[in-house]
Formats: structure tokens, sequence, C-alpha cells
């Protein structure tokens, strides 16, 4: 059986582990690294993933594409306000959904995000030797269902099948306890590149049991990176009267210095900014430059309220799971921004204790979601695993007065399945609208709506008397199910709450049709590549052997040469045929040559002994063999 994987898909950067010997090992890419920046760029007919396309954002701003994640299963009225912060165009979709313009073309988050995954499992498939199908991705603990929906349709537009979807402080809690054999109640502090959550387990005896979660999806190391380009952009202003973010080069250009600044200051006082030819003065268009020397101090200043934000959820989770601080045995800090100073003072400060900083904070969510795929699969070098995991936003429906009505709270284990009856508010009332909400505030208004449905054909009768029966039916995944039933006609209705990003099932298969021809015309790009860099090398071969046989007959030198010329001429016409034909004359002309300088050299070393013969000793204690 091919093996399942286990996927961080990450704001920033992506890794991709699987189980081996029992252990969960990260897989390297094809650049040999053991991550993957969560960036794609669109070039033409070609896209570019990784390093390849974080490499060209600053001369492609508009075309390449990073943090999607903060996108994914959101509504454009939940985003707008940060909309504006990239270089590339995000704009309001169908239905109040999320689309990302490139090209004239509008994407969903969830084709973009599929990009990213279809790289991490491609490359896995060529170090595996296998092909990968099956995985399990991860998600923050405090993503909403139709976030939690909008992932694994990402993984379905990549061609995979998703397994699980698992919440990323669990899957660090995995990777953390998988050899630890005492009972321990662990706080998992995971600040990524987006998102925020804090999530309190008890481990012990192979049960991994999630007692409380909390976060903030509006919260990572991105809004850090932006508060130092907010800090750059304004600073510049003063100087120049001209605002940098306007300026899609420079505002990329900003983003990165910012992001490696951030990065500077967790091992630095302080740190120099230095970006040559920012841009123009557009008036005399003499070439401006931006040259600021950021301090930690004023960082954790410009970063402020940031920090304080932090503070809340660790105190909710502690409040959910009714513990005290004094009660947690371990604090572990997943993700790249817990590398941050202020924010390792702050946990300290919150928890009373240091954190424990033994697993990798880039990593250890990959390898937890390895561990889940091995215990799906049953790979029996796990032993026995129990994995018990919470939903993390309380589930209800819209009662008269616009009111929520909870069926499922926060913190309730998940597979999780509850039934409520309701009734009509009116006489002879011949159906109902269910307006599926998740959220904690009291009014329906200020959650947000996971669907809508309705419940139609109830017989008359007078209000109050209908019974219906409303059964929320949460899977492993934490995605919802409804369904209502009217008691005494037995009228039924059912949602799959998966609709929320506006892509339904057609959607979803069109955009697996696309993404399938686009990596057969991939492919057809890279071996095309392929032939034109196997040519070229074939040719610098064959002039090196003419370089270094000097002694070689002119007619055969002359022959390789023209098979030579006739190569480069071909690698710059890119004509596939004439790509070919180049090729395997080049490779019959060089086999020739190396034929007859091989010939040569041996009828030359024969001489050599039969000058020789006189003084044969001599010529044997020499050692002398003739040339190849």
């Amino acid at each position: 059986m091919p093996k399942a994987v286990g996927i961080d898909l990450g704001t920033t950067n992506s890794v991709i582990s699987v189980m081996e010997g029992g252990r969960p090992e990260v897989i390297v890419n094809a650049e040999g690294a053991r991550t993957t920046p969560s960036v794609v760029a669109y070039k033409g007919d070609e896209r570019l993933v990784g390093q390849i396309a974080r490499r060209q954002a600053a001369l492609n701003p508009a075309a390449t594409l990073f943090e999607v994640k903060r996108f994914i299963g959101r509504r454009w009225a939940e985003i707008k306000d940060e909309a504006g912060r990239s270089p590339f165009t995000v704009k309001e979709g169908p239905g109040g959904s999320v689309r990302i313009e490139v090209n004239g073309q509008d994407l969903a988050p969830e084709q973009v995000s599929a990009e990213v995954l279809r790289k991490l499992v491609n490359d896995a498939s060529a170090k595996l030797g296998e092909k990968i199908k099956d995985v399990v991705i991860t998600v923050p603990a405090y993503f909403d269902n139709s976030q939690r929906e909008a992932t694994k349709q990402a993984g379905e537009i990549a061609g995979l099948n998703v397994l699980r979807v698992i919440n990323e402080p669990t899957a660090a809690a995995l990777a953390y306890g998988l050899e630890r054999k005492g009972n321990e109640t662990v706080l998992v502090f995971d600040l990524g590149g987006g998102t925020f959550d804090v999530t309190i387990l008890e481990l012990g005896d192979g049960v991994f049991e999630v007692k409380s979660t909390s976060g903030d999806t509006h919260l990572g190391g991105a809004d850090f990176d932006q508060r130092i380009v907010d800090w750059l952009a304004t600073e510049f202003q003063k100087d120049n009267s001209f605002d940098l973010r306007k300026d899609k080069q420079a505002l990329q250009r900003l983003i990165e210095a910012a992001e490696k600044a951030k990065i500077e200051l967790s091992n630095a006082t302080e740190t120099s900014i230095s970006l040559p030819f920012i841009t123009f003065d557009p008036e005399t268009r003499t070439p401006m430059h931006l040259e600021r020397t950021l301090s930690r101090a004023k960082f954790e200043e410009i970063t402020g309220d940031l920090l304080r934000r932090v503070r809340k959820p660790v105190e909710q989770a502690l409040a959910d799971a009714k513990l005290d601080a004094s009660k947690i045995d371990e604090v572990i800090l997943v993700g790249g921004s817990t590398r941050i100073p202020a924010v390792k003072r702050i946990v300290q400060e919150l928890v009373g204790k240091a954190p424990n900083e033994s697993v990798n904070p880039d990593e250890a969510v990959a390898l937890g979601a390895a561990v889940q795929a091995g215990i799906i699969q049953g790979d029996s070098s796990l032993g026995d695993i129990v994995l018990v995991d919470v939903t993390p936003l309380t589930m209800g429906v819209e009662v008269k007065g616009g009111m929520i009505a909870p069926m499922i709270t926060r913190n309730t284990t998940v597979p999780a399945k509850k039934t409520e009856i309701y009734t009509t508010a009116e006489n002879n009332q011949p159906g109902v609208e269910i307006n599926v909400l998740q959220g904690e505030r009291p009014m329906a208004a200020d959650n947000k709506s996971l669907g809508r449905f309705k419940l139609e054909g109830i017989p008359p009768m007078r209000a109050g008397q209908a019974q219906i029966e409303v059964t929320f039916d949460i899977d492993a995944n934490g995605i919802l199910h409804v369904t209502a039933k009217e008691k005494t006609s037995g009228k039924e209705s059912s949602i799959r709450i998966e609709n929320t990003t506006t892509l339904d099932k057609s959607d979803v298969e069109r955009m697996v049709q696309e993404a399938e021809q686009n990596a057969a015309a991939d492919k057809q790009r890279r071996e095309k590549v392929e032939k034109r860099n196997n040519l070229d090398s074939l040719r610098v071969q064959a002039t090196s052997q003419i370089e270094e046989n000097e002694g070689a007959a002119q007619a055969a030198k002359d022959k390789l040469k023209a098979a030579a010329d006739e190569a480069e001429e071909a690698v710059r016409s890119d004509d596939d045929a004439r790509i070919d034909a180049a090729q395997k004359a080049l490779e019959e002309e060089l086999r020739a040559f190396m034929t007859a300088a091989q010939t040569q050299g041996q009828a030359q070393g024969d001489d050599t002994v039969n000058l020789g013969k006189d003084n044969q000793d001599d010529v044997i204690d020499a050692d002398f063999k003739p040339a190849e």
C-alpha cells in the first residue's frame, strides 16, 4: 500500500512528512529544502511554486501570490480590510466570496493552495519512489467550518484523497508526545504566518485528549511584518512625500525586507534595512533609496497591540479547560513567529514557566500530521494511539428574534452529534428556513452564517404545534452536516455545510480537470526545457573533446564541430523536431570522433613501444600504457 503523508499547509511555508521506521520524517523538496514557501507565481502559461516563485516576486508582484491561506474559506466582508495590503489584486467574487485576479483570470484561494499541495506531493513522490495520493492536511485549530471545508477542497483540486483534516496544535502535540510515556498537561502555543492558536491537551498512555482550544485567525507573523512595512513606508513618506505602498514593486520589496528584519531581530538588538533604488522620483525620475535602522525596542513598540492580542486566547483556553496556569507541565512553541523574543517572554509570563523548545517550530505540525496518517493507515509501529479533538467554535441555528440557539458548544469533543426539537412561530406555517451559524455572540447577525436550507411541506397547524427535529453532526474533520425533520409529516431536508466558499461540486470538478491539464502542460514544458538543456550539455562536451584532442584528424574535428554548431542553432530555434534531429546527429558524430581518437591513441602507443625495443626493460619499468 502506498504511504500516506502529513502536510502542514502553512501561510508562509509548507512542509510534508512521512512515517519511516516508526518515526515521522520530513521529506525534502526537489530543491533539497525541508520547507517550501507557500508562494505561487503565474508567468504566461507557466506556474512557479516555492522558492523559485518567491525569488522573482519583486519583478512580478501582481502575479506572485503569497499568504493565500489567510483568504481560504473566507467571505469578502471578512478580509476586505487586509486585502489592500497585497501587491496582487484581491477582490470580491460570486456570492460574496474571495477571488484573486491574475493576468485577467479570477482564481479561488483553494486553487492557489492546490498548486502548493501538488508541488509538495509531486516532490515527495519522486523522493519516495511511489505515487502519493492519501494525505492528512493540518489547519489552524480556530479555523471555522468553511475554512476547513475549503482546505479539504484544495486537496481535492490537487488530485489528493484527504484522509483527515487535523488541527495544527494537536498535530504538534502528537509529534512532541510520540515517545513520551508519562502523563502530562501540555499547552501548545502556535503563532504561524497568518493565524494564532492555543490548545491545551492531556497526554498519557497513548491518549492525546484536547481539553480546550482558542485563537485568532486574523493574527500571525504577516501582521508583524506589516507593521514594519507601514513604519518603513511612513518614515520614507516623511522625507520624500511619496507612499511606497502605492508602488507594487516597491511594496513587494518592503514586504520581503520586513520579514527579513523581523527574523534578524530575533537574534540581534537592531538591524539595518537597505533598499537602494526602491523607486524613482515621479517628477525628476531620479532614483530614490531607503536606509533605516530598526531596533528590537522599536519593533516591540510598533507591534505592541499585536503582542497584547496573544494574551487573551491563552487565558481563554485555560478558563475553558478549567485549569490554573500552574497545572501546565509543558509549553510547546509552534510556528516561526514564536521565535520573536517578546512572544516568548509573554508566554513565560502567562504560564509561569519557560517554553519547551525541543521541537522544531517549523516542522512539528507536519511531523504530527504524518503520525496521524500512520494511525489511519494502521501503522503497527505506533501502537495504540487515540486522538481526541474538539470543535473550536459554537454551532447553532437562528431562532425567532434574531437570536442564536446553540446546538454544539465550543470545545465539544468531535466527532459529535446533537439533536434538538424546534417549532413554528406562526399559525399554518408551511415551511421554515434554517440558518446554520457559527460563533460565540448571542445575536445571529454577529455570527458567521455557514449556510441556509429550507424544510417545506409542514402540514397546517397552530403555532408551536409542529415538532421540527434538527440534528447537527460534526465529523472527525470538524466538518458539519445538518438535517431537519418535521415529525408529524416525516418531511425531511438536509445540508452538508460545504458551499460557503461558493465552490460547489461542479466548481471543484472543473478545477480538478484544469489542474490535471495544467500538470500535463507543465510536464511537456519541463520535458522541452530538459531536451534543450541535454542538447546544450552535449554540445559543450563535444566542443571540449575537439579542444582536448588537438592531434585528431581535421576531417573528424570539422564534422563534429558542424554537428555542435547545428545543435547550438537548434537550441536557439526551440523547434522540438530540429532539437531531436540535432541530438541524434551530435551523439553519432561524438561517438565516431571518440572512437577515432581512441584508435589513433592506441596506434601512437604502439609506435612508442616499438621505438623503445632497444631499451625494453626501461619501457616496462616505466609502466607504459597506451593512451585511451
